[in-house]
């Protein structure tokens, strides 16, 4: 199909033209004309797909400007709520609607001040409830509403958020609008107390294997800061996302890679709203080559021209680790994912294969290592030096590392056979 064949108006094809869009992706395809004949739908497809422009076409085709809040979509994040907001005002550029992201971290007075403006407001569950309760915002005339990443609204715990803003939009003439990497028997449970007879749609969530190229290194969790910086200051590829599972771990790791040159910055959750805006420009703009995050950077955000996905711990939901290593090999590019496989990963890296099986991952052999020394938290950065000159005598092989071996050696050694090729499947939805 071509957009052109959707009965879009003239304007918003017109628009969709200018914006270099000819062929819709599968999602597209599939929702765009149930969303258009007022339908409910409940949309699965991963991260990149086009989500946004599906929800985006049935609001800026239906929204009139002037008649108050029509439209209403609730994101996870802050990020997601700016960035559906830019997408969405690309696409209204002719109809000139007026449209207000709402999220915490920044004034509210300044948000009070728009609201009446506004034909569409997007935004997070928190913030939109505070100005329910407040009283500063009236939805009362919402016909379309969107739960975009409503998997990530369960697991980030908003869904009794969300509910209680879903009683406050009006019921009968609403139309709801759910989009998902992947959907849950909680989403199908939501769905059926908040939508009218929904249409459901998946996207196959494909990557080619012979663009990604997938790794792992089996090494000590204490040889991993060494192997991570040397990976990194060798790296002469292009923009290089480096996955951590808490905050703590972000935080630490892009503090030793500075010390040791290499150009890196953080981001996660507990960063504030202008930080975390600022780093995503910073690295889209390739400013700095090598972003350390959380898995709020592993879905939705619009980040381009990744080569390389890096997990410096593995996920404990095989999902996510999908989500992260759809972070590269995009739009027929290559990409490569490297794994950091220590004791404390065995566990989540179990899960994972349990979980796929079509993949191949192959084992790498760690180069010889010079031995680096964590920064201490306490002190400023740059205080210290974070190499230590001597070089250990680690070179890929546990058995003959001593000094630099773990506690559960012997298990570990003894009993954990990692395969040269292993298989993994992305998907079985």
């Amino acid at each position: 199909m071509k957009f052109e064949e959707f009965k879009l108006s003239k304007d918003l094809q017109e628009t969709i033209r200018k914006l270099g869009f000819t062929i819709p992706t599968t999602i597209q395809e599939k929702s765009i004309p149930l969303i258009l004949e007022g339908k409910d739908v409940v949309g699965e497809s991963a991260t990149g797909s086009g989500k946004t422009l599906a929800f985006g076409c049935g609001i800026v085709d239906k929204v009139k400007r002037g008649n108050g809040i029509q439209a209403l979509i609730l994101e996870p994040t802050r990020e997601l709520a700016e960035q559906v907001k830019n997408t969405l005002k690309q696409l209204s550029k002719d109809k000139h609607l007026t449209i207000i992201p709402i999220y915490g971290g920044v004034s509210i007075t300044n948000q009070i001040h728009d609201i009446p403006k506004a034909d569409v407001v997007i935004a997070t569950p928190g913030r939109l409830l505070d100005h329910i309760q407040r009283k500063t915002i009236d939805i009362s005339k919402v016909t379309v509403l969107v739960l975009d990443e409503a998997d990530r609204m369960f697991d980030m715990g908003f869904i009794r958020d969300v509910e209680r803003i879903m009683e406050h939009c009006p019921r009968e003439k609403r139309q709801t609008l759910f989009f998902s990497a992947t959907i849950t028997p909680n989403i199908k449970n939501l769905s059926r107390r908040h939508m009218h007879n929904p249409i459901t749609v998946f996207a196959e969530t494909y990557v080619d294997p012979s663009k990604l190229k997938q790794y792992f290194y089996n090494i000590p969790r204490n040889a991993k800061l060494s192997l991570i910086i040397s990976l990194l200051q060798s790296e002469k590829a292009g923009l290089v996302m480096v996955f951590c599972n808490t905050r703590r771990s972000v935080d630490f790791l892009t503090r030793n890679l500075r010390v040791n040159k290499v150009n890196a910055i953080a981001i996660h959750g507990g960063l504030s709203q202008n930080k975390r805006t600022n780093t995503i420009g910073l690295f889209n703009n390739a400013k700095v080559n090598v972003l350390i995050c959380t898995d709020v950077a592993s879905r939705g955000l619009h980040i381009d021209n990744v080569s390389h996905v890096y997990n410096y711990e593995l996920p404990a939901n095989p999902k996510d680790y999908v989500h992260r290593i759809g972070r590269t090999a995009r739009a027929g590019k290559e990409g490569k994912v490297i794994n950091l496989l220590s004791e404390v990963d065995y566990g989540n890296y179990d899960n994972i294969i349990r979980e796929y099986n079509n993949f191949i991952i192959e084992k790498l052999q760690a180069p010889e290592l010079k031995q680096v020394f964590p920064v201490s938290e306490r002190r400023p950065m740059g205080e210290r030096q974070g190499s230590y000159q001597r070089r250990s005598n680690y070179s890929g092989n546990r058995d003959s590392n001593r000094n630099e071996g773990s506690r559960d050696r012997n298990r570990i050694d003894g009993n954990r056979n990692f395969p040269k090729r292993r298989s993994f499947s992305q998907s079985r939805r």
